[in-house]
C-alpha cells in the first residue's frame, strides 16, 4: 500500500470539497434562522400596522378589520352553522329552529308573554341584531332597550344623550323598539355588537362600554357578597370603596376578558316599564337576585314582575340568559379562567398570539379551548361533558313537564272553586319553578354564543 493511499478522506480534494459545502449549508441555516427570528421579533414589537384611523363612532367591523385582518376573518365564522349535540344555531341558510316547537312546554310556560309566539335557537354574533329584527316576537310592544345588546349603540346613545351615553341610555326604555331602531338606521350605525363595544379604537386595549353593566357591577361591587372570582372587587372593597368601582378603571385583563362578555350575557329587565337594569345589587346567585326582584318596583311604584302568566295569572320572573352570573359561581371562575379562556381560545398567527374572535361552543375546539388545561384526552372529556349535559337536559324535561302539571293543578283548583287567596301559595311556587328553571336551561347546556335566543 503506498503512502498516498493512506491519506485521510477529509484530507482528499473531494473530502474538503464535502466540508465546506456542509459548512456553508449551515452558514446558511443559520442566517435564515437569525432572519426569520429577526423577522418574528418586529412582528412581535409591531402588532398590527392601522391602514386606516378608527373612532368611537366606527361601528361597521369591516373598517377595523383593515387593520386587524386576521380577527375580523374569525369574526365572521359566527355566521356559520355550528351544532353540538344539545345545542348550536342555524347559519346563512335560514332562521334557527322553534324551541316551543321542539318543547311545547316552553310555550306553555311563557303565555302571556312574547317568547310564547316566538323562541328559536341562536345564531353567531353575526346575525344577532339581524334576528332580532325578524323576530315575530316585535308583533308584540318592545322596548327600544333591547338593543343595548343586539346593535353597537354607543354613538346613538351619546347623540340622545346630548354627549352623555349614560344619559342617552337611560331614555331608550321609554322609546318602542321599532322608533329606536329607526333612529339607529337614520345614524348610520345598525350594525351588530361590534369591535369598538369591546376594544379602545385608539389602544385595542379590553373595556366595558355598556351603561346596564358599568351600574350593575358597581352595585355589585358596592354590596358585602364574597366574589372570590372577581378579586379586583375584592381589592377595590378593602382600600374603602372610593368612588364608584369602575371596571375600565380597576379589573385585571384576565378579569376583562369576561366583563366583556358580561355585559350582555346576563339576566336583566329589558321593557317599557323602567331603564334596563342589572339585577346584581344584592349578589348574583340565584337567590339573591330573586331577592332583588322581589323589592324592586317599576317606575311608577308598582311591583316587579316580567309578565303575568295568561292561565294562571302568576307574577312570573323570567329569567334571560345567566351566563356571567353563572360563571362567576363556577370552579373555572375560581381558577381565574375567562370566558374568552374556553370560546374564544388563542391562536398563533404568525408570531402574533390573538383571541380567536370564532366565538363558539368549547366543545368545537376541545383542544385549544379545553386540553390547554385538563390533561386527558378529547374523547374523554367529550364523553364527561356528555354525562353532565345529558342528566341536565333529564332534568330540564322533567322541570318542565312538572310546570305544566302545576298549570294544570291551578286551573282545575280554580274551576273547583277554590280562593284566589287559597291559591296564593301555588301561585308564588309556579314564580320560583319557573325562575329556576329557566335559570338552568340557560346555562346547563352548551351555547354556541349567539343571538336567537336573546332578543326579548
Amino acid at each position: 500500500m503506498t503512502k498516498e493511499d493512506k491519506t485521510p478522506w477529509y484530507q482528499s480534494r473531494l473530502g474538503f470539497g464535502v466540508i465546506m459545502g456542509g459548512v456553508a449549508a449551515v452558514s446558511a441555516g443559520l442566517a435564515a434562522l437569525l432572519v426569520n427570528i429577526s423577522e418574528r421579533k418586529a412582528e412581535q414589537k409591531v402588532a398590527f400596522v392601522r391602514v386606516v384611523e378608527v373612532g368611537e363612532n366606527d361601528t361597521d367591523p369591516e373598517k377595523w378589520g383593515r387593520n386587524w385582518p386576521a380577527q375580523y376573518d374569525s369574526y365572521k365564522k359566527t355566521a356559520l352553522k355550528t351544532q353540538t349535540r344539545f345545542g348550536g344555531h342555524a347559519g346563512s341558510e335560514a332562521l334557527p329552529e322553534e324551541k316551543i316547537e321542539r318543547d311545547p312546554w316552553l310555550k306553555r310556560m311563557f303565555l302571556g308573554y312574547a317568547f310564547s309566539i316566538d323562541y328559536r335557537d341562536r345564531r353567531g354574533h353575526a346575525y344577532m341584531l339581524d334576528d332580532q329584527e325578524q323576530t315575530e316576537r316585535l308583533t308584540k310592544p318592545q322596548s327600544g332597550s333591547c338593543l343595548h345588546c343586539h346593535a353597537s349603540i354607543m354613538p346613538l346613545y351619546r347623540e340622545l344623550g346630548d354627549g352623555d351615553a349614560v344619559v342617552g341610555f337611560e331614555k331608550t326604555y321609554q322609546y318602542s323598539y321599532q322608533d329606536l331602531h329607526k333612529k339607529l338606521k337614520d345614524s348610520g350605525h345598525a350594525h351588530p355588537v361590534s369591535c369598538v363595544d369591546c376594544h379602545d379604537p385608539e389602544t385595542m386595549t379590553l373595556r366595558v362600554t355598556r351603561p346596564g353593566f358599568l351600574a350593575g357591577i358597581a352595585a355589585l361591587a358596592d354590596s358585602d357578597v364574597p366574589l372570590p372570582a372577581i378579586p379586583s372587587i375584592e381589592i377595590w372593597r378593602q382600600n374603602g370603596k372610593k368612588g364608584t368601582y369602575n371596571p375600565n378603571a380597576e379589573a385585571t385583563r384576565n378579569e376583562m376578558r369576561s366583563f366583556v362578555c358580561g355585559q350582555c350575557h346576563v339576566e336583566y329587565y329589558c321593557s317599557s316599564k323602567m331603564p334596563l337594569t342589572f339585577p346584581w345589587g344584592k349578589g348574583l346567585k340565584v337567590e339573591q337576585i330573586e331577592e332583588f326582584w322581589d323589592e324592586a318596583k317599576f317606575v311608577d311604584g308598582s311591583k316587579f314582575v316580567d309578565y303575568a302568566h295568561a292561565e294562571t295569572g302568576a307574577p312570573i320572573l323570567k329569567a334571560q340568559h345567566p351566563e356571567f352570573e353563572l360563571w362567576n359561581q363556577g370552579i373555572h371562575a375560581r381558577s381565574g379562567v375567562s370566558c374568552a379562556d374556553c370560546h374564544m381560545p388563542y391562536i398563533r398567527e404568525g408570531a402574533a398570539k390573538i383571541s380567536d374572535h370564532w366565538v363558539r361552543s368549547p366543545l368545537l375546539n376541545v383542544n385549544r379551548a379545553c386540553q390547554t388545561c385538563h390533561r386527558a384526552s378529547e374523547s374523554e372529556l367529550l364523553a364527561r361533558v356528555d354525562s353532565i349535559q345529558s342528566k341536565n337536559y333529564d332534568l330540564l324535561q322533567r322541570g318542565g313537564a312538572a310546570i305544566v302539571q302545576l298549570i294544570d293543578a291551578i286551573l282545575e283548583a280554580r274551576k273547583r272553586g277554590v280562593s284566589e287567596e287559597g291559591l296564593e301559595g301555588a301561585l308564588a311556587m309556579q314564580r320560583k319553578a319557573q325562575w329556576r328553571h329557566r335559570r338552568r336551561k340557560q346555562h346547563g347546556l352548551p351555547r354556541a354564543s349567539g343571538s336567537g335566543s336573546h332578543s326579548r
